[in-house]
């Protein structure tokens, strides 16, 4: 089925550029942000619409037939489509302010992480009784909740601030997931319909991901690390989204007590990018794709290989 969901994500997400062209769904690029990037404006946005729906729409029909797993892939799948609302309300706001000239560009943090804090802890209540302890015993019901609650928002947010750059978070999120494969079906399907929008999203981008994909696929590595590997090997796994959500809280904290910045831009992905250190957008993605792949084969060693 993974095959399956690789061509309906593809003819899905080529459906959508050429309807969001059409219609003038472009994203707007950031004026402070590289200067590379400034020929990106008006690319379509919101590309992770269609790659989750393609994921759900091969997913829920397994999942009745009972090809698709047990309780465990259903906890994963409802939390990336809860998670993916989130984003795709985000993305909504975007488009829409664009199209009209007015209107809100995005949801307030203060709005967001409520909304994931809730999502995230439904997703623990229900998880925690299910989770895998390869390294670490469990904390006792409460603790675990509380963790995985956090582990649950940290992940969403972390994946997403990894977006920007052509290719960057589809390729980190495919690697992440590999030692899973065999074992959860949803990041199995995941996989596939991040290589169908990867079709697209390959340098120089005909469409980005916007907040639904990367909500979706940070929900979608939490769960699966949490109940099927170990809660505390996913930062290792995920060690470039983990660098982009620590490069934007450092550097917030940085200017604010102390009115210095320590990257040059952040997330750290744009820092490579600017001028005093000029890697090509490529250099940037395909090196943050091999620190991934070296930390994601470190994972797999300590899993013991399997499966």
């Amino acid at each position: 089925m993974m095959v399956v969901t690789a061509l309906l994500s593809w003819f899905l997400v080529g459906l959508f550029v050429r309807v969001s062209r059409a219609r003038g769904w472009g994203q707007k690029v950031r004026v402070d942000g590289p200067q590379t990037h400034l020929v990106k404006e008006g690319t379509p946005t919101a590309g992770g619409v269609p790659f989750v729906l393609a994921a759900a729409l091969v997913f829920f029909p397994l999942y009745l037939t009972g090809n698709a797993g047990g309780p465990r892939e259903l906890i994963i799948m409802l939390a990336a489509l809860a998670m993916g609302v989130i984003g795709g309300i985000d993305d909504l706001l975007k488009i829409r302010s664009r199209m009209t000239g007015k209107g809100r560009t995005e949801l307030l943090a203060r709005e967001k992480f409520p909304l994931q804090f809730v999502v995230s802890l439904a997703f623990a209540y229900f998880a925690a009784p299910l989770a895998a302890h390869e390294l670490l015993p469990s904390l006792g019901p409460v603790a675990d909740v509380i963790l995985l609650t956090l582990v649950m928002v940290g992940s969403v947010n972390a994946f997403n601030f990894t977006d920007g750059l052509d290719g960057l978070l589809s390729g980190v999120a495919i690697i992440v997931l590999l030692p899973l494969l065999a074992l959860s079906p949803v990041s199995a399907l995941l996989v596939a319909a991040l290589l169908g929008f990867l079709w697209f999203n390959a340098h120089p981008a005909r469409v980005f991901m916007g907040d639904m994909g990367s909500h979706a696929i940070g929900a979608v590595a939490a769960g699966a690390y949490v109940l099927y590997a170990d809660v505390w090997l996913l930062p290792l796994a995920a060690i470039i989204p983990v660098a982009a959500v620590l490069s934007v809280v450092i550097q917030v904290a940085s200017f604010k007590l102390r009115g210095k910045r320590v990257f040059k831009m952040s997330p750290i992905q744009h820092h490579f990018e600017h001028a005093d250190i000029g890697w090509p957008e490529t250099h940037v993605t395909m090196r943050f794709w091999m620190v991934t792949a070296v930390a994601t084969a470190a994972v797999w060693w300590i899993l013991g290989g399997r499966p």
